[in-house]
């Protein structure tokens, strides 16, 4: 027998809908594209044949329409990795799981999920304005300590380099995302390896009146390498979204608009017209 899911454990709104992103499950498609800014979700509608549906519940705003006849819902986040984990929960709860009796389904069914965020890149030719697809995320943040990640030997061994040759008093995780993703958005983009910082200042080496923990921790990054694996852009959610995938059973991958280099420290002058062309790519190719 199922056992079924508590109210507590799976909090559903009077109608029926998802706690935090207020949806129902007639409003999730096959195909899901994840922003972390709010104003971004209108960023990528603006393109599609029709909008169905709207819903806008704290910073999780959510369209559902159709582009070029596919049916495709995009919805934002926030930032950090402790709202992917709310966000992609509750995704899941309302494909994988009856809300009205609370139990799993018997039958999965997976989601393709596509990230379209914003980073900073790490090494120095990474040119500003590039688009670069995640192989490997590289959680700083603490969520996976609280969940059980299946990761494979060379997964916990990089995880191990890493906070050795970083001089860390933690070990972060690395995680691989959906080949077949790549494979099918990737085309001309840079292909990299994504540390997901737990916050913008000191994770990320930057200091303005705090002192740094980890001071040598951005040019320990930049010179960091195991092999052929170096990591190349700095951002605050892939990680979780690899993990939670993996664990879910889920097809997920990130896909940075690059406006930031930090090893020149530049600036994109029009990052807007960055992440635009970005959408529009990644919509012609789902």
């Amino acid at each position: 027998m199922v056992d079924r899911i508590s109210e507590t454990d799976l909090i559903l709104n009077k109608d029926g809908s998802v706690y935090h992103l207020n949806l129902l499950p007639k409003h999730i498609s096959d195909t899901i594209i994840a922003v972390g800014d709010p104003n971004r979700v209108y960023a990528v509608s603006q393109y599609f044949d029709k909008i169905e549906f709207e819903m806008n519940k704290r910073e999780f705003i959510t369209h559902v329409g159709k582009y070029k006849n596919k049916r495709i819902t995009v919805i934002s986040t926030g930032i950090g990795t402790d709202n992917v984990e709310i966000f992609f929960n509750e995704l899941d709860a309302l494909v994988n799981v009856d809300l009205k009796t609370r139990t799993p389904k018997v039958k999965k069914k997976k989601l393709n999920v596509i990230r379209i965020g914003t980073s900073g890149a790490i090494q120095e030719d990474i040119p500003l304005g590039s688009h670069l697809i995640t192989d490997f995320a590289v959680g700083f943040d603490n969520l996976m300590n609280f969940y059980n990640l299946d990761l494979s030997e060379f997964e916990l061994s990089a995880a191990e380099d890493i906070m050795n040759k970083l001089e860390l008093n933690f070990k972060p995780y690395v995680v691989e995302g959906s080949k077949a993703l790549k494979e099918k958005l990737g085309t001309d983009m840079l292909i990299g390896n994504t540390v997901t910082c737990p916050g913008f200042y000191a994770p990320q080496g930057r200091k303005i009146r705090l002192p740094l923990q980890f001071p040598k921790l951005f040019g320990n990054i930049n010179y960091y390498h195991k092999g052929d694996f170096w990591l190349t852009n700095f951002e605050m959610e892939t990680s979780a979204y690899y993990a939670f995938a993996r664990m879910l059973g889920h097809e997920t991958i990130s896909i940075n608009a690059i406006i930031v280099n930090r090893i020149k420290n530049k600036f994109s002058k029009d990052p807007t017209k960055v992440v635009d062309a970005l959408i529009r790519k990644v919509l012609d190719r789902i």
